[in-house]
């Protein structure tokens, strides 16, 4: 397979590119960085998402069999990089995948999205909701065999393998190395046109994915 992954760097994708070794193309905006993606077995290429066009990024998606969009404007950023990263950089992807015919395409969300923030909700935390929101409505719109993952609070302890995979599941946490293994499996063609929710539980990663409704 040919697995081309936005926001090759960050740390969900750096832990999916080790899972994915030579098979994963990491995209990053900083030179930098080209080599901490090669250093995890994948390779790399620069591709800045908030200023490239659909051409450009089809032409480095041509052939791929799928798109991991796991890209974000990180901690640290205002309310507008919300919107350019974690909405219209997410839209791009789905543009160049229609453009370069690979359909299957696993968006990286967050538990939360799809609903209002709470309110008094921090400006750039309601912002960063909304982005997530409208770039799963973007996608869902979408002919493509899309899957939206939304992980619970993100965590660097080690992986479990056991997980909560679901439709709904209740607010938790989930280390990052659970996250990558179950995308690493959702790659393998499960959970086409769902949302799913994703926190630590007591199921293996390969029985989650073979139960996906």
């Amino acid at each position: 397979m040919r697995i081309i992954i936005a926001g090759g760097h960050g740390k969900v994708a750096l832990r999916l590119e080790r899972l994915l070794g030579g098979q994963a193309l990491g995209l990053v905006r900083n030179p930098a960085h080209l080599a901490d993606v090669q250093a995890t077995g994948a390779r790399a290429a620069l591709c800045d998402l908030e200023r490239a066009d659909v051409e450009e990024v089809a032409e480095l998606l041509e052939g791929a069999d799928a798109v991991v969009f796991a890209a974000g404007a990180g901690p640290g950023s205002g309310a507008a990089r919300k919107d350019t990263v974690d909405r219209a950089a997410s839209a791009l992807m789905a543009d160049a995948a229609e453009r370069a015919r690979v359909r299957r395409f696993v968006q990286i969300s967050s538990m939360g999205a799809g609903k209002p923030p709470s309110p008094g909700s921090d400006e750039v935390w309601a912002a960063y909701l909304k982005a997530k929101t409208e770039a799963e409505e973007d996608l869902r719109r979408r002919d493509l065999d899309w899957t939206i993952l939304r992980p619970g609070s993100l965590t660097d302890e080690p992986g479990s393998g056991r997980v909560l995979l679901a439709p709904e599941a209740p607010r938790g946490s989930v280390p990052r190395d659970d996250v990558a293994a179950v995308i690493a499996a959702l790659l393998q063609g499960a959970g086409a046109r769902r949302v799913l929710e994703l926190v630590s539980g007591d199921t293996p990663i390969p029985d989650a994915i073979r139960a996906i409704p």
